[in-house]
């Protein structure tokens, strides 16, 4: 199978992160799209971050009603924080028969080359691009294995999303309609 990975704190998971995952499931032609749920991002130490079960619980939540699209703990179990590089030589050993690619936006492409052996990244695993708000130029000498594609702009942020959370305001259009129920039920457990 040829699988899309977008990995995230999702801290919480946001109708954003379905949109990317969705058209990039369509305009790439994956089989699925994998939502790698990242325990502790190496560029985001001091990011305040709910526990990994509740966002496995939450993305789970989002996607309960969309059969092409999963939730991955797979590094759940690797030491903290995780590189991207370390997750993708496990997830190629443990699946040898799927093809994976690295959906990232880009803003990520442009910090590419500052990643844990950025080099086996791109040279091992395409990566598909989607548009972040900050418009940035993207060269159009960029290597083969990195392809970009036109997806809707949706400005929304995990930060807003618990914002409005703590100021008691309405979250409603910002999430999937489950993890709005989730979220409101269970605000004093997870903020």
């Amino acid at each position: 199978m040829n699988i899309g990975l977008l990995f995230g704190s999702f801290n919480p998971i946001h109708i954003g992160h379905l949109i990317i995952a969705n058209t990039m499931l369509e305009e790439a032609k994956f089989d699925e799209v994998w939502f790698v749920i990242t325990p502790q991002n190496p560029y985001k130490i001091n990011q305040f971050l709910m526990d990994e079960n509740e966002r496995l619980k939450i993305v789970n939540l989002a996607i309960c009603d969309h059969p092409k699209l999963k939730s991955s703990t797979i590094e759940f179990d690797l030491p903290k924080p995780n590189y991207t590089i370390h997750t993708l030589n496990i997830l190629k050993e443990k699946y040898s028969n799927h093809s994976f690619s690295i959906i990232i936006g880009s803003d990520n492409l442009t910090k590419l080359h500052q990643w844990k052996e950025a080099e086996k990244i791109i040279e091992n695993f395409k990566i598909v691009v989607y548009p972040r708000l900050n418009k940035v130029s993207l060269n159009e000498n960029l290597h083969h294995n990195i392809k970009i594609y036109d997806c809707p702009f949706i400005d929304i942020s995990s930060t807003l999303i618990r914002e409005k959370l703590k100021s008691e305001k309405s979250i409603k259009y910002l999430v999937h309609q489950d993890v709005e129920s989730y979220l409101e039920a269970n605000k004093k457990k997870i903020l």
